[in-house]
């Protein structure tokens, strides 16, 4: 959002800006009472600063939610068209089980969820399975909301398409998934909201997410809060809804519904012995077929055979530690299958026409 002020700024400024970044349940700062300024861009928690922002009389826009100072013009993401959107991307998916991992603290929250229920009943008439989130306090409480969260996994009927309401939700998600044994996304597919993009990095498989285009909300906001400083009639729009960028899809919800039981069976083992090394002979002999019939059903639900899958994920999990940790190349070739450092720089700039290490170092440059 910042980003999106500033560029209004540079095209139509120049604005004497300050900049204060406090947490959202902070009290009242105490020089705002008599603070000489022109107007306010603010994310509005409690009802104090509701009112302290009302009693300055300046020209406010807020960006967090409309409910505390509905007299103001709201400028945010439109949360219904996020939970449809999440809504197509399952269903296009092949997807005909849903279920989403709420929290009910904010009304943008229980937005989004809704619209991907209703949305969901009135495209294709399917119904969706709820879970409400509760905080955890100490490590028991997490355990033990671990052990719901799971069994409430395992009760869904299988493969779903679970949403979660923002990402922190959705990596609880994929813990429990882990925990219990699920395969995710042949299992579960996971698609969280906000695309935290560390977060979603973190998490394992990497984390599907809504892209927020807070740069759009920011500029609009300014933009507003420019024509209010400068009065005349009508200048409060009242609310403008951005939509969201779109989907970052990552592997948590990277696969098509499988039908096929010999292909999903190999894609389980897959997902869960690529890293030890493990060879396409090996996933024949486990699942009692030949490697012909294993290539022709993996190829006809694929669109890719059991080799190239393998190597498809080893080479994600290679590219999330280049971005995540500071292993080495030796150490990422070892713990991803590769077993030798240069059978994995050869085989990468085979794949993608640059070595693993200048790849860490274009992502290092970006970051």
């Amino acid at each position: 959002m910042l980003a999106g002020v500033s560029r209004y700024i540079h095209r139509h400024g120049p604005w004497s800006t300050f900049l204060e970044l406090r947490s959202l349940e902070s009290s009242v700062p105490p020089w705002l009472e008599n603070w000489d300024g022109d107007g306010i861009l603010t994310r509005t928690q409690t009802d104090g600063m509701a009112r302290a922002i009302a009693s300055t009389g300046v020209p406010a826009v807020e960006l967090r939610s409309s409910n505390l100072n509905r007299q103001l013009p709201f400028i945010g993401m439109d949360n219904r068209m996020i939970g449809q959107l999440v809504a197509d991307h399952f269903i296009n998916r092949g997807y005909r089980h849903f279920a989403a991992y709420t929290l009910d603290t904010e009304s943008f929250f229980r937005e989004r969820i809704q619209k991907f229920v209703n949305y969901l009943k009135e495209s294709i008439g399917a119904g969706c399975s709820l879970l409400p989130s509760h905080g955890e306090a100490t490590p028991d409480d997490w355990e033990d909301h671990q052990d719901k969260l799971m069994a409430w996994l395992q009760s869904l009927p299988k493969p779903v398409g679970i949403f979660a309401t923002n990402d922190q939700l959705a990596t609880r998600l994929l813990d429990a998934c882990q925990r219990a044994g699920i395969s995710v996304p042949e299992e579960v597919a996971v698609v969280g909201c906000e695309n935290e993009t560390t977060l979603c990095r973190f998490a394992s498989p990497p984390l599907t997410s809504v892209r927020f285009d807070g740069g759009a909300v920011g500029y609009r906001a300014a933009e507003v809060l420019d024509q209010m400083m400068k009065g005349g009639p009508g200048v409060n729009p009242g609310t403008i809804l951005i939509p969201p960028k779109g989907i970052e899809i990552r592997a948590s919800s990277d696969e098509f519904v499988i039908d096929d039981p010999i292909v999903l069976q190999a894609v389980k083992l897959i997902r869960q012995q690529a890293f030890s090394g493990m060879t396409v002979a090996e996933i024949c002999a486990q699942l009692g077929v030949s490697r012909s019939t294993l290539e022709r059903r993996m190829k006809a639900t694929l669109k890719r055979g059991a080799k190239a899958e393998l190597l498809r994920v080893r080479f994600g999990e290679v590219n999330r530690l280049l971005q995540n940790t500071d292993l080495t190349i030796e150490a990422i070739a070892e713990v991803t299958g590769f077993t030798y450092a240069h059978y994995l720089q050869t085989s990468y700039r085979e794949r993608y026409g640059i070595s693993p290490g200048k790849f860490r170092q274009k992502l290092n440059r970006v970051t």
